[in-house]
């Protein structure tokens, strides 16, 4: 196994608020287990088109997870935030930066977003 580090952008937090947190990771390609500089520790498990991510937020003491499935150019996201409550998420990618992104977050509101490699709406 090696270090390497990796960027994780929880899918409703890059839509609504672009922020990212850098972890220190250990494992390979298929399970890794990492600790970002605030305490918060995530477990990544690939599996073919699927993606787990279990998190567990330091300061809160609260867990959060999600699942991410891609068929073709689409990704399909479902998830349990820290707050107890689930969200989803749909992305389809069009090509050269151009995606549709909509979902509904944990407090149960509707957004819907199309980005191009300029940014999004």
């Amino acid at each position: 196994m090696k270090n390497i580090t990796c960027q994780f952008a929880a899918s409703a937090t890059l839509v609504l608020a672009s922020s990212s947190v850098f972890a220190n990771c250990i494992g390979g390609p298929a399970f890794q287990t990492c600790n970002d500089s605030s305490g918060n520790s995530y477990t990544v498990n690939r599996m073919g088109n699927t993606t787990m991510v279990n998190g567990y937020n330091a300061q809160t003491g609260n867990s959060w997870n999600e699942t991410a499935r891609t068929f073709g150019n689409t990704t399909q996201i479902n998830g349990n935030a820290a707050n107890g409550q689930s969200w989803n998420e749909t992305i389809h990618n069009y090509g050269n930066g151009n995606r549709s992104i909509y979902g509904t977050d944990s407090r149960g509101n509707s957004y819907n977003h199309y980005c191009t490699s300029y940014g999004c709406n």
